[in-house]
This record gives C-alpha cells, structure tokens and sequence, in this order.
C-alpha cells in the first residue's frame, strides 16, 4: 500500500508541476509575440513532456532504464491513440499546413529512428547523442518556420494572453509571476518523478511485474494525464492548434530530447526488452504512421477516425495487462 500511495503523491505532483510549467513558459513566450502553433509544438509540448524527462533521467540513473523506455513508448502511443483520438471525438480536428510540412514527418522520422536504434538491443550513449542532436535540429526547424509567420498570427495570440495591451508595469511583473511558475512547476516535477519512479520499481518488485510494464501502463497513463488536459482543454477552447501542436511537438520531444538525455547516463545504454522490441516500439512506430493517412486526407481527423484510434489503444491496453501481467 505505501508503494501505491507513493506512486499517486509522484502522479499528482507531476500533474501540477506540468500545470505550472506549461502556464508559465506559455505567458513569457507570449510576451515575446510567439505563435499558438509554435506554442504548441516547443513551450507547452516541452511542459507537458517534463514528466517524461524527469522520470527518464531518475530511472537511468539508478539503473531502471527499462523503465524510462517503456514510459516513452507507452506515453507515445497512449497521446497518439487515445489523447489525439479524445480530441477528435469531441470536435474534429482540424491541421494546418505547418503541422503537415514539418511536425508529423519530425513525429514519423523519429519513431523510425528509435526502433531502429533499438534493434541491437541496446540504446547506447552514441545513440542518445544522435537523437539529441536531431531534437535540437528540429526545434532549431520550428523557432526558423515560426519567424515566416504572418503578423496577424502572432497578434491573435497576443490578443488571447492580453500582453500586448497591458502597461509595462504589469507585464514585467507577469513575467516575473510566471518564471516564478516555471521555475516551481520544474521543482515539483522532480520531486514527484523521484517519487513515481520509487513507487512503480517497488510496485513491480512486489507484484512480479516487468518494470518495462508498469512504464508502459501506470507511468504513461499518469505522465500523459498534461498532455490529456491541455489537449481536451484546447479543443473546448478551439485553440486547436495548441492541442494538435502539443500532441505532435511532445511525441517528437519525448523521443529525441528526453530519452535521448536517458540514455547519455548509463556508462552502457539503455537495455531494450524483448517484448518492448518486439511489440511495444513497433505499437508506437505503428500509431505514428497511421498518422500519416489520416492527416493528410483533407487535412482533418473526423470523429470517426478519432473512434478507431481510441478503440486501437484499448485492445492493446487490455492485451498488455491480460498477457504481461
């Protein structure tokens, strides 16, 4: 029981420290007149992927390193199936052009790219450098595309957060308000990934489970739960293009960033579960690129489509907890 109730003290503080990351990163880009899109895809998608980074460096560095990688995975194709496919439900999701040229072939490439490294068996350090590298390349990518945008995107978001129109005043102490959050909601972060990644080891010790499964099912479920409220909020809001350029930014963020920066800690890599390898990365890279299709057909994602996605994830949720648990 102590196990779990620490492992639900790690999930709530990684909610509210995202919380507090993602509101303040998104006030202070804000203010330097950045576009929803770009908010989405770096800003909020970094937030809401902060979990993953903190849980990815806690569990590497005590040697858990299946655990960093099956949380990937599974967070991966938990936001893609079930978040995306939510979105959908609620209100069909519209793209634009910038998420279809830039974002899902980044989300695809990277998906490929870690299957592939992980045939071996083994995500080395060389490996972690290489989809660090490509995760600066990409942002590097979306700061450039963003500086094309039109004037009116940029004001329309302005528009949203108030800044442009408030007395200096009262955007430098907003400013300073909201670094006080981001700094906060990285703090919590850390300690409740300290927390959850404590918790899920010994949970899976006491249960005899793979700690590969607890990352792909309670650690996912509970470190997507950001990306869950920031898409269904944005979609009820209709600012779609934060919950979609959330949703893309942090599949491709989560893979190239944070466990990229994994799997520089071990001296030896990342070791990579036969079932992970087997089923689980495939699963991912599989969901990625049924993105593909359904992206690009009128550039929208009806309700319907939405409804495959969500169906998709529940009978590979059942599958996993009936064969692996």
């Amino acid at each position: 029981m102590t196990s779990i109730w620490i492992v639900l003290a790690g999930l709530v503080a990684l909610v509210a420290g995202a919380e507090l990351v993602v509101r303040g990163g998104t006030h202070l880009a804000a203010r330097l007149g950045v576009s929803p899109m770009v908010i989405g895809v770096t800003v909020v998608s970094l937030g809401t992927s902060a979990p993953e980074l903190a849980i990815g460096i806690d569990a590497a560095a005590t040697g858990n390193g299946s655990l960093a990688l099956g949380n990937i995975v599974g967070t991966n194709s938990l936001n893609l199936l079930l978040v995306l496919g939510i979105a959908a439900l609620i209100r069909p999701l519209t793209l634009r052009s910038h998420a279809i040229r830039l974002d899902l072939p980044a989300m695809v490439t990277a998906a490929v790219i870690l299957l592939l490294l992980a045939v071996d068996g083994v995500v080395s350090r060389a490996d972690g450098v290489v989809l660090v590298i490509l995760g600066v390349i990409y942002t590097a990518v979306v700061v450039a595309a963003a500086r094309r945008e039109s004037l009116a995107i940029r004001a329309e978001f302005a528009r949203e957060f108030g800044e442009r129109r408030m007395p200096p005043e009262a955007t430098r102490a907003r400013a300073i308000r909201a670094t006080a959050a981001l700094l906060a909601g990285i703090g919590i972060i850390v300690l409740g990934a300290d927390w959850l990644v404590d918790g899920a080891v010994d949970l899976a010790m006491g249960f005899g489970v793979p700690v590969s499964v607890i990352g792909l099912t309670i650690v996912a479920i509970g470190t997507s739960a950001p990306e869950l409220a920031t898409a269904i909020v944005a979609t009820i809001r209709r600012e779609r293009d934060i919950a979609v350029g959330n949703l893309l930014g942090s599949s491709v963020y989560n893979i190239l960033i944070v466990f990229g920066i994994a799997a520089l800690l071990p001296e030896s890599g990342i070791g990579v579960d036969r079932d992970l390898l087997a089923i689980d990365l495939p699963v991912m890279a599989a969901a990625t690129i049924a993105c593909v299709p359904v992206f690009l057909t009128g550039r929208r994602m009806q309700r319907i489509e939405g409804g495959v996605f969500v169906g998709a994830y529940l009978v590979y949720l059942a599958s996993l907890l009936l064969l692996r648990t």
